[in-house]
């Protein structure tokens, strides 16, 4: 993975950073649901190729030195779904570090989301030839995605604080992007000029290490969503595990010695599987534990020509 764990190598910050969250649920009701417990997928990622395209996508979620030290599953999750007409669909959870049941609680959301948009008719006519459309369409997925978690507690007769999770939701086609995000973590873009673009900013609470979750009340009322108009070359999608390595804090602002390999990398990828594993490897190099002790996922994704 010489490709990839050259990011690391190129990047400024030196000191170790643990990811420490402390994590702001408060109770909340418990509503009608999605999704049925035998449908939650059991790995952390997920793919559904509707139609083959311009995009290639590689994508990983690994489990944190902390985590493996307590011998607790790795909390994130991702998932992701490619239509027809260029549409890449994707969603990255990260599961809240105190929650009981999180990583169940991430799979779901991510999953729910990305089925969410892949079930709404003519997403990409919609998208582009309506200013509007964005927001109501990734705002039901959020929707769709809470009323899951909703529903899995009450099927598991648990509080839904123990499935609490972060969502980020991302649509990207060859002439926009729409995002959708709760909590921290990111997504980011390079366009065809080579300028990185923040698409969302992580949301770190009132205090540090603080982030809201999809089930925190009123969560989905303050949820980031936004439109970039313009021509993506790379898109990067990642959990917060990762923020502190790939963004300059507290702006947000993308560092581009983190993503320019990795997005040397995706863009010549020539083996999905042998992708991932490579990006598995990367986040599980002694240079990102040396800076991060939490679960990481990153997904990349390049547009070709």
């Amino acid at each position: 993975c010489r490709d990839v764990c050259v990011a690391l190598c190129q990047h400024a910050t030196g000191v170790p950073f643990q990811s420490r969250r402390t994590d702001r649920i408060a109770p909340t009701g418990v509503g009608n649901g999605l999704m049925d417990t035998e449908k939650i997928q059991e790995a952390v990622s997920a793919t559904e190729i509707d139609a083959p395209g311009r995009w290639k996508i590689s994508a990983t979620s690994v489990r944190g030195s902390s985590h493996e030290k307590l011998d607790t599953p790795c909390q994130d999750a991702h998932f992701w779904a490619l239509q027809s007409n260029d549409v890449l669909l994707t969603a990255v959870a990260d599961g809240a570090g105190s929650a009981k049941q999180s990583d169940v609680g991430a799979k779901i959301a991510s999953q729910t989301a990305v089925e969410t948009l892949r079930s709404e008719p003519h997403l990409s006519s919609r998208l582009h030839g309506d200013p509007e459309a964005y927001r109501p369409i990734l705002m039901g997925a959020l929707e769709a995605a809470h009323q899951a978690v909703t529903a899995e507690a009450r099927t598991r007769t648990i509080g839904i604080r123990d499935l609490a999770s972060t969502l980020i939701a991302v649509i990207a086609t060859p002439h926009l992007i729409a995002s959708a995000q709760i909590g921290d973590g990111a997504a980011v873009t390079c366009d065809q000029t080579g300028d990185l673009i923040a698409l969302t900013t992580p949301d770190s609470g009132e205090y540090i290490n603080q982030t809201t979750f999809l089930i925190t009340p009123g969560a989905l009322d303050t949820a980031q969503v936004h439109i970039w108009h313009g021509n993506p070359s790379r898109v990067a999608i990642f959990s917060d595990g990762l923020q502190m390595l790939a963004l300059t804090m507290p702006f947000g602002k993308p560092h581009r010695p983190f993503f320019s390999p990795l997005f040397h990398f995706i863009s010549n990828m020539k083996d999905h599987s042998k992708a991932e594993e490579q990006l598995a490897s990367f986040l599980c190099s002694p240079r990102v534990r040396e800076r991060t002790d939490d679960d990481l996922t990153l997904m990349l994704a390049a547009l070709t020509d």
